[in-house]
This record gives C-alpha cells, structure tokens and sequence, in this order.
C-alpha cells in the first residue's frame, strides 16, 4: 500500500478559468461534471461559477461531510473603507473533501491581518484588515452587529475614527 499516492490532478474539464497568476491548491468533486476548487487567490464553488475570493468569505465551517461559506456582501462603500453585510450562505456536500477544507480554513484565517471589535453605545462593530492576494496594502471593512444603528451620523463618524486608528496602527513601524 502506498500511503504516498497523490491525489489526481484536477481534470481539465472542471478547472475554472484561472487568473495567469493563480494556482490551484486543492479540489473537490461534488458531481460527475463539478467540483469546489481552492487557489491561490480564493474558492471556486460550482454552481456560483465564479471565484470568492479569501478576503470575501466572512465564514467558513465544515462538519465532516458539508462546506458552509457565508460570503460577504458589499452594503456600502465609504471613504477608505466598506460595510460588509452576509451574503447567503452557500452549501456544498463533499463526500472526497481533501484537502479543501483544511485550505479554507487556513487561507481564509491567513487574509486576515487585523480584526478588532468595539462596542458602540448601540449595537458593535467588527473593523478588519485583509490581505487581497495580487494587492499591496490590506482591504479595510466593518461589519455591524445586528440592530446597530449603521447610518446615524454619530456611528458613521466614530466608525471611520475607529477604522482610521486601526490603518495606522498597521501602518506604524515596529
């Protein structure tokens, strides 16, 4: 028995449309005609047809048999920064999962280069920092708790005092 054997390689007909730079790091079946396919630069998921990228997946968790991604949504753009709401929760059975899961789990968590909470007087909001592969320089978000007040003025001044902070935190040298 060799314990050695590699997994075959993706066949070229459920490999997505690469990007030049873009490497596949880890597939899955999910069908005789599909497959979920990890990269270099983000999820493949078949039936979206389209690349998420790691620093556009809010979650990821995997029970052993299903990959659940809940993929962020843009709400709003504001100077220096974006609102970021759940998208949808997507499901894909993976009865051959890989390595994919464990390539979720650890590029996901490796786009994140700053993530702090604060509680506001109403409500809280996440501010984070992430890594966008082929980009210098973090991607900046936030993501309000449920039932924050998002467009009172105040939480929108304090926010972007909160996400400035946190650039230049990681902008300063050590």
């Amino acid at each position: 028995m060799n314990f050695l054997r590699r997994k075959p390689s993706l066949p070229a007909a459920l490999k997505p449309r690469l990007d030049p730079e873009e490497r596949v790091v880890a597939w899955a079946p999910v069908a005789d005609d599909a497959a979920v396919v990890a990269t270099n630069h983000g999820l493949w998921l078949p039936r979206e047809g389209k690349r998420l990228g790691w620093h556009e997946i809010h979650k990821a968790a995997w029970s052993g048999r299903e990959l659940r991604i809940t993929p962020a949504e843009t709400a709003e753009e504001r100077e220096g920064y974006t609102v970021l709401v759940d998208g949808p929760i997507v499901t894909v059975l993976l009865l051959e999962p890989g390595q994919v899961p464990d390539q979720v789990r650890t590029r996901v968590t490796r786009s994140v280069a700053y993530t702090t909470h604060h509680p506001l007087p109403s409500g809280g909001v996440r501010v984070v920092g992430r890594r966008v592969p082929g980009r210098n320089g973090l991607s900046w978000a936030v993501r309000y708790d449920s039932g924050t007040p998002v467009t009172l003025p105040a939480v929108v001044e304090l926010t972007g005092e909160l996400v400035a902070t946190a650039r230049s935190t990681m902008a300063a040298p050590d």
